[in-house]
């Protein structure tokens, strides 16, 4: 323990490490012994957020993974051998684990997933609730300085009890859909007549399909890859995998489905296909679900993360009449900016990253993509009485001509000053070019706006959350506008030594 390297493991507002062997260059650090440990920390850390409470109820699960079963049973070892009441709910979502701090007859005290959500098969970490939201990073700087330190045995053995908490979370969401619905004929099957598709790429995603969509009535029978399967032999579970919504693209299209759901590993992120075959995610995702929150709470703000297009933010300001607010990447950053928002007295109902964490204020502020997918089918079941269908919401939404991202990677052992630095000279560069502007109401990295002749558009350069890389977008609303942006960039880029820029090979550069 001693030789743990326990920053190492801090990912953000997560726990994430090599779990299994196999992978060049990546030794095991998230041991079966590290999350006994961690379990101990976690513990040690609740006595204190909760004043000295003595008797904690904590609830534990876990994602499909292969080193999931013996990670989560140290887990709970280290929990209950800090004097613990655990509650093992098995195979569970990320969402579900939070809600567990809210819902059923006996609310726990906090929640643990064990899940390396998108991170590769080989990885594994933990997501920590308690009944006011995820940790954040400060939080689990204290968990691992608590692991690091010299932790006394704790003063009883606590107990453990198995669980099926998702049939309590998947009874909800059914009601949920049940009242939303409100069907005059049959309130308990109000989905009769839709047929949804559901990809869970053998994830934990699966119970949505059968436990919640067929008991409401709706033909679940062309739906795919629902067995949790740690190996993923079909594809991984990643709404932003090209060949994951390929495969539930082709299956919604031969099977003439209403709908098609796909969701990622541990269920807090999802995107939608529609009865055409047509992907609705990133900024088509946020206009949707922006168009459903805002025809019961006009004016109020959509909180999204820095990528989203000039032409979401007309279509949320001008067609949805609500208000749009660009913020930082990551989830936790753009859900705590809506949070922040609303306690200042300006009310947001929704925040949305393109990655396809949605996270609404009427559930707690919690990214959960069943809850998101089960605010588009109530809504589809609505639009489909009227004779509608559900991508009518989003029939004025402008598309751009053509939009990338490539990623710049920093050759430099201190490559967060170095990247602020390139971010800092492309905007003054920027601000002194005649046919660009610097966009001033932006919270992350420079956004320029492209007027030149042909480019009609606009780019974004920041600095990538935890990996040495600048990631680059550029929208362009006229052909061949993405590739002058480009060549512009490239010609200014070509000054900094420690930039490797062979990701403008695309574009022949």
């Amino acid at each position: 323990m001693s030789q743990t390297d326990w920053r190492k493991l801090h990912n953000g507002s997560d726990i994430l490490g090599v779990a299994l062997e196999g992978v060049k260059g990546e030794e095991v650090n998230f041991t079966p012994e590290i999350a006994e440990r961690l379990g101990r920390s976690f513990v040690v850390w609740l006595q204190t957020y909760f004043s000295g409470k003595n008797k904690l109820r904590i609830s534990v699960g876990r994602d499909p993974r292969l080193s999931g079963h013996e990670l989560l049973a140290s887990l709970i070892k280290g929990l209950s051998d800090e004097g613990a009441e655990v509650v093992n709910f098995g195979l569970a979502s990320t969402p579900a684990m939070f809600m567990s701090t809210i819902l059923g007859e006996k609310p726990v005290d906090a929640a643990v997933m064990v899940t390396g959500s998108h991170s590769p098969k080989h990885k594994n970490g933990l997501k920590l609730f308690t009944s006011t939201g995820g940790l954040d990073k400060t939080n689990i700087t204290e968990i691992l300085n608590l692991a690091e330190g010299d932790l006394k045995a704790g003063g009883r053995k606590g107990t453990v009890e198995d669980y099926d908490f998702m049939a309590v979370y998947s009874a909800h969401l059914a009601d949920v859909i049940r009242k939303e619905v409100n069907h005059p004929e049959h309130f308990d099957t109000p989905l009769q007549g839709l047929k949804i598709t559901v990809d869970a790429g053998n994830g934990s995603g699966g119970f949505f399909a059968t436990d919640v969509l067929a008991h409401l009535g709706a033909d679940i029978t062309a739906s795919q890859f629902l067995e949790p399967d740690g190996n993923f032999p079909n594809h991984f579970p990643n709404p932003e995998d090209t060949n994951a919504m390929n495969s539930l693209i082709s299956k919604v299209k031969e099977s003439n489905s209403d709908l098609g759901i796909i969701f990622d590993m541990d269920v807090d992120r999802s995107a939608l296909v529609d009865y055409t075959g047509r992907p609705i995610n990133r900024n088509s995702l946020i206009a949707l679900a922006s168009a459903v929150v805002l025809r019961k709470r006009p004016g109020s703000t959509i909180v999204t993360d820095s990528i989203t297009s000039d032409g979401l933010s007309w279509f949320i300001r001008e067609r949805l009449g609500g208000k749009h607010h660009r913020y930082q990447r990551g989830y936790k950053n753009v859900i705590d900016e809506a949070v922040r928002l609303n306690g200042i007295g300006q009310e947001s109902c929704l925040a949305i990253e393109t990655s396809g964490h949605a996270a609404f204020k009427d559930n707690f502020f919690l990214d959960d993509g069943a809850y998101l997918a089960t605010r588009m089918i109530t809504t589809l079941a609505a639009m489909r009485a009227k004779g509608k269908r559900l991508t009518d919401l989003i029939a004025d939404l402008p598309d751009p001509v053509d939009c990338c991202e490539i990623r710049l990677r920093i050759n430099s052992s201190d490559f967060i000053q170095t990247g602020s630095d390139i971010i800092a000279e492309v905007g003054i560069m920027a601000g002194n070019k005649s046919n660009w502007d610097l966009l001033p109401e932006n919270y992350e990295g420079v956004r320029v706006k492209c007027s030149g002749k042909g480019q009609d558009g606009w780019f974004l350069l920041r600095l990538s959350l935890h990996d040495p890389v600048l990631p680059l977008n550029i929208e362009s609303n006229e052909p061949g506008g993405v590739q002058k942006i480009a060549e512009e960039l490239f010609e200014f880029f070509g000054r900094f030594d420690n930039l490797d820029l062979s990701a403008f090979k695309r574009f022949g550069l």
